[in-house]
Order: structure tokens, then sequence, then C-alpha cells
């Protein structure tokens, strides 16, 4: 027995170092605890992402295309977003990643709208964040400077999506608060299993 504990107490610190098993860790959303769904959701291929992508990272998640539509009337941008729609996915973020592609950024999906709030622990890139509520309204866009793991940074108005991207990108295409955010129907949903998060 004490054998096992001698095993288990470094392992036990080392995950809680690499940030395992906490409401948040890098560039992700504060999350409470909640029961976990009945039913997992499944996405298909057919109504779903379809693509992966690793230019960003080791990052294997589906990725999907979102365009942001300013209100004004410019041409729309788009970013090929990694998904993060589950809890563990969502707390990894962008975390020790490097670099992030000019027009790549990552979507955190939830399930219902509420304020988020991310922080940028473990994150080394600037990053921009736009919060959008249900229907892809952008609520709020802050920026976020890498390894600031004292500032949280919560959505101004409740919001279901966030889509973090390099610093300055939506400054710099005239994505404001008040734009849209078309997501695709297949990347509107958060993996199941993981909570009502």
């Amino acid at each position: 027995m004490r054998t096992s504990r001698l095993i288990l107490l470094p392992l036990f610190f080392l995950l809680l170092a690499a940030g395992c098993g906490t409401d948040t860790s890098g560039s992700s959303a504060e999350e409470p605890t909640e029961q976990p769904e009945l039913a997992a959701e499944k996405t298909t291929e057919a109504s779903g992402p379809t693509t992966r992508m690793e230019t960003t990272g080791n990052s294997t998640l589906p990725t999907t295309t979102v365009t942001l539509v300013p209100s004004d009337g410019a041409e729309p941008v788009e970013v090929e977003a990694e998904i993060a729609n589950d809890r563990a996915e969502r707390e990894r973020g962008l975390m020790e990643r490097t670099a992030l592609a000019e027009d790549a950024g990552m979507l955190f999906v939830f399930r219902r709208e509420r304020t988020l709030s991310f922080w940028m622990r473990n994150t080394l890139i600037p990053l921009s964040i736009a919060y959008m509520d249900a229907e892809g309204r952008i609520v709020d866009i802050e920026d976020m400077e890498p390894l600031d793991d004292q500032t949280k940074h919560p959505s101004a108005e409740p919001a279901k999506y966030a889509l973090e991207v390099n610093q300055g990108f939506f400054d710099e295409r005239g994505i404001e608060v008040g734009d849209m955010v078309e997501i695709p129907e297949g990347a509107r949903r958060p993996s199941g299993g993981s909570g009502l998060s």
C-alpha cells in the first residue's frame, strides 16, 4: 500500500502541474461542475466537420470554416477553426502552441449561453477572443496576453461560442461587436458525456 502511494503521489502532482483536473487551464473557459448528459451527442461526417488540421501544433481536432460577416457590408472573413467541443478540449485550448496560422483559430462550443471566462495559462501566443451568442452575434472581443494566468477575460454578455485567433486579427479585418459569425450546423453542438457546459 505504501509503495503504491509513493508511485501515485508524484503522478498526481505531475497531472496537477500539467493543468489536468482543473476547471480552467490554458486559453480555455471556466466551467461550473454540472450533471452529465444522459445521452452523448454524435456528429456525423455528413453534418459535421470533415477535416483535421495539424498546422497549429500537434492537434488532431476536427476543423471547420467559420465565416465572420461584418455588419457594415464589408467582405466576409473566413477562419479555419479547430473545434474544441468537449470539456477536455476546451480546457486544453491553445496551450503550449508556439504558432497559429494567420487565418486559423479555435472555436469553443458550449451547450448553452452563459457568461464565459477565459485566461491564458500556459498559452504561449498572444490571442484575441470573440464571444458569440447562440445566434452567432459577436457580443464581446478581447485581447489576451501570453502566459497571463492572473487576468480572466469574461464575456460582456452571455455567450455560447468563443473564437480565438491571433491577437489583432479581428481589428485588422474590421470585425466588431455586433457582427455575425456563421458556424456550420455540424460544428454548433458540443460533444456529449462531459457535462452540460
